[in-house]
């Protein structure tokens, strides 16, 4: 679940030249060719600035040298830096990362876990996702486009958890509501009454906490214990609903 690895490779900065059309709704399927090109060129340099600067000392002009993309384009298509950052995070969201797959839960979250320690430890991959987490604490724009990476992220663990219940790891509440197709994007991350995205933050929130708030070294011990708290309070159905499907003790966020 680390923000950093499931980012697109960076490709080569474009050479400059643009189609001119509007910047692409967030969650539609975007375009290929130019435009995508474009789009990933942009991606790269606001990574980049952020990575050096951060998100106070990001500017458009920036963003423009290391793109090849003229800034009066940026300002066009993506309006300010918050428009920005916001895309580059929604981008991220389009790759084509799958929960793991280790033939058990604890495996599973074991590998979430060490995701999370290897993106933010590795000294290769760790700057990009830390200043991306960071500017999402000094732009709201930034912060919404982080939630909802991180709630497209939880809807895809949906796999792990029923992997889970057919294996009979989870148990699998009797009357839980079935999914509808008027499910909001939260709900889609309830499987049977099991919360999804509640049970893979239980792992990965200690990680992040120490990570970002107090500041301690995390490693394959922190993941571990982290791992194993989830696995028991799963096991006793602290992620299943109770009442309102979806709506497990929890959920929130």
């Amino acid at each position: 679940m680390q923000l950093e690895s499931q980012l697109p490779e960076q490709t080569a900065p474009g050479n400059g030249r643009e189609s001119g059309g509007p910047a692409p709704t967030p969650g539609t399927r975007r375009p290929g060719g130019r435009t995508a090109r474009t789009r990933a060129a942009v991606r790269d340099a606001v990574l980049a600035g952020l990575t050096e600067h951060g998100y106070p000392g990001l500017t458009v002009e920036y963003v423009a040298a290391h793109s090849g993309v003229h800034k009066t384009t940026l300002y066009r298509r993506w309006k300010d830096i918050e428009g920005l950052v916001a895309d580059a995070l929604d981008l991220a969201g389009e790759d084509s990362w799958v929960p793991p797959d280790t033939g058990s839960l604890e495996g599973d979250l074991r590998a979430l876990a060490q995701e999370v320690v290897t993106a933010f430890t590795d000294p290769a991959v760790a700057a990009s996702g830390s200043a991306m987490i960071a500017a999402a604490f000094q732009s709201e724009r930034a912060a919404e486009a982080l939630r909802d990476y991180y709630i497209e992220r939880f809807a895809r663990c949906e796999a792990l958890v029923e992997r889970a219940v057919r294996r009979g790891e989870l148990p699998a509440p009797p009357d839980a509501a079935p999914e509808t197709p008027a499910a909001t994007a939260s709900d889609a991350t309830s499987h049977r009454g099991i919360d999804a995205g509640a049970l893979v933050r239980s792992v990965s929130a200690p990680l992040f906490f120490r990570l970002f708030i107090t500041r301690e070294p995390v490693d394959d011990t922190v993941a571990e214990q982290a791992v194993a708290a989830t696995l028991a309070a799963a096991r006793a159905g602290a992620f299943t609903a109770v009442g309102k499907a979806g709506a497990s003790p929890g959920a929130a966020r």
